[in-house]
């Protein structure tokens, strides 16, 4: 999913990398008594969920993002999650450290900047925030593990998106064991805080096949006539805003999905009030946007 910032806005290997890593900011000054708690933030039965984290408003996949959607009062975060040299899973949208972070500057030989290039103590040393804005500058590239501690923090819910599968054999068994070691996929709950979610099919056949009881989700627009198809390893089909119709959004919602239920529909990326109101309108399930409370008033004013 394209994004662009708002103007407001095994296990010996994995441990010591931990260790390599300095420490990440502290939360946001915002964060204080004052600022408004989590909670569902859902108008009707309309989820609403914080592209990359509140990205309107603080850098993309960073912990401050996802503070900032805390403060805001918004449960459900979305993220993305690549693969490093070393095998450390870390939080980053692009497959190439260039634009949020300052890599081709502190690395300038190693051009194309790739994340599966750079090992995890590298990444963990660029600065993920000052691209955005001043105030955020030192900000870091968290860790899933450093992600899914944070999250947990504050009893938010998780969409996270398995990126360029394809790039990195095996990511989704590296997934599952983090989110296990994480305490994430406990038989109680899990299905209710946590959908994993991909442009590649095969990706989520292989990780649904590895852990059958997670919730997942398609990211696209199948024809109508193969929604079946995807309802034998997904519980959601998750398109593009730009081409949603009500009546395809009828057609998802009568195929029932791996785990027995309606095919669920959270559309990508809005971030305005008429086109809230659109594919509220079409009957949607969620709504990921990097604004998410211009979402949640345009929800309550209709």
């Amino acid at each position: 999913m394209l994004v662009r910032a708002v103007a407001i806005t095994s296990a010996a290997v994995l441990g010591a990398t931990a260790l390599l890593q300095p420490p990440l900011p502290a939360r946001a000054s915002t964060q204080t008594s004052a600022a408004r708690p989590a909670a569902p933030a859902a108008t009707d039965r309309i989820s609403v969920i914080a592209h990359r984290g509140a990205s309107g408003y603080a850098p993309e996949n960073t912990l401050a993002a996802v503070d900032k959607a805390h403060e805001l009062g918004f449960t459900w975060v979305e993220n993305d999650v690549q693969r490093t040299k070393d095998g450390e899973l870390v939080v980053l949208h692009d497959t190439d450290l260039k634009r949020t972070t300052n890599a081709e500057e502190l690395y300038p030989g190693r051009a194309p900047w790739k994340v599966a290039d750079f090992t995890a103590a590298e990444i963990a040393g660029l600065d993920a925030g000052s691209w955005f804005g001043a105030e955020f500058t030192g900000a870091r590239v968290p860790t899933l593990k450093q992600y899914l501690e944070r999250v947990d923090e504050n009893r938010q819910k998780l969409l996270l998106e398995i990126k360029a599968p394809e790039l990195y054999p095996g990511i989704e068994r590296d997934i599952l064991r983090t989110l296990d070691e994480e305490h994430w996929l406990a038989a109680s709950g899990s299905s209710r805080r946590l959908v994993v979610q991909s442009f590649s099919a095969p990706s989520l056949r292989t990780l649904h096949g590895l852990r059958g009881g997670v919730t997942t989700g398609f990211l696209g627009t199948p024809a109508v006539s193969d929604l079946g198809t995807y309802a034998e390893f997904a519980d959601q089909i998750n398109p593009t805003a730009a081409t949603l119709t009500a009546d395809y959004v009828t057609s998802v919602h009568a195929v029932h999905g791996v785990h027995g239920r309606p095919l669920h529909v959270s559309t990508w990326t809005v971030n305005d009030a008429d086109t809230t109101r659109r594919v509220a309108g079409y009957g949607v399930d969620g709504i990921i946007t990097n604004v998410p409370d211009t979402v949640r008033e345009a929800l309550e004013s209709r």
